[in-house]
């Protein structure tokens, strides 16, 4: 198994620069589906078939950073790195999701499900790296965004679909102990998230796991049940626990 880029900002830029229109919708699914209703062609979910115009300037800014050259290098990179199958080549696609103005596209949701709902990309050998048009685009968040994704993609192939906390933080835990390399500080921080995660690893609520990992402010704003005030979400302390796994692991 190897990884390969699909390039796509240029086919999608040329279609956004069509008029928003019933016509344009038909052919962002026959893109999305190819010939069949109910299957997945190229994984383009996270695009916004009716964006506007400002979606067009954010591809323009991930064509200024050369981005998927960057991401081909990250994968190129990963691809020798990592001793994979060669039974298979898993596709990666760009997506560019519209939080800034897309009506349907919540930023929460859709990262919980970008991240943890895989398995229709990874059945099908794909692997979708999200962006967002509310973000300032950097070399540095297009190189470790990449990163991220192919390791969701590599613990997927080996794990289920997670259905506890634990299930959840386990999957974030081995993404970033393969993709950072920083000392995470101040200790304390984390006493009272870690106390609430030991209590309640085997939940399987969603809107539990959900606040755990984008807090109170993330929870309300959907109307979903608030657990606790911590100072840290539980994305920080999947990297606390990742960067001291790795500290122990060292000579």
């Amino acid at each position: 198994m190897k990884f390969k880029l699909r390039p796509i900002l240029s086919e999608i830029k040329e279609f956004y620069q069509k008029p928003i229109s019933p016509a344009r919708f038909k052919e962002y699914i026959s893109m999305l589906q190819g010939d069949s209703k109910d299957d997945l062609k190229l994984p383009i979910a996270g695009y916004n078939p009716m964006a506007k115009a400002h979606i067009i300037e954010k591809i323009e800014e991930l064509e200024a950073l050369n981005a998927e050259a960057l991401m081909e290098e990250i994968i190129n990179e990963f691809n020798e790195n990592n001793v994979l199958s060669k039974e298979k080549t898993i596709e990666v696609v760009l997506n560019l999701a519209d939080d800034l103005k897309g009506g349907w596209t919540n930023f929460y949701t859709s990262d919980y499900h970008s991240k943890f709902n895989l398995n229709a990309l990874v059945n099908r050998n794909f692997c979708a790296p999200y962006f967002w048009s509310g973000e300032v685009f950097s070399t540095t968040i297009i190189q470790r965004r990449t990163k991220e994704f192919l390791n969701r993609t590599i613990y997927r192939l080996s794990n289920p679909n997670p259905t506890t906390l634990e299930d959840h933080v386990e999957q974030e835990i081995f993404v970033f102990m393969n993709t950072l390399n920083e000392e995470i500080k101040d200790k304390l921080l984390y006493d009272s998230i870690q106390a609430y995660y030991l209590e309640n690893r085997n939940a399987e609520e969603y809107d539990l796991i959900f606040n755990f990992l984008y807090g109170d402010a993330a929870s309300e704003s959907l109307g979903y049940k608030k657990y606790g005030r911590f100072q840290k979400n539980g994305f920080e302390y999947a990297k606390f626990i990742a960067m001291n796994r790795k500290k122990r692991k060292s000579p």
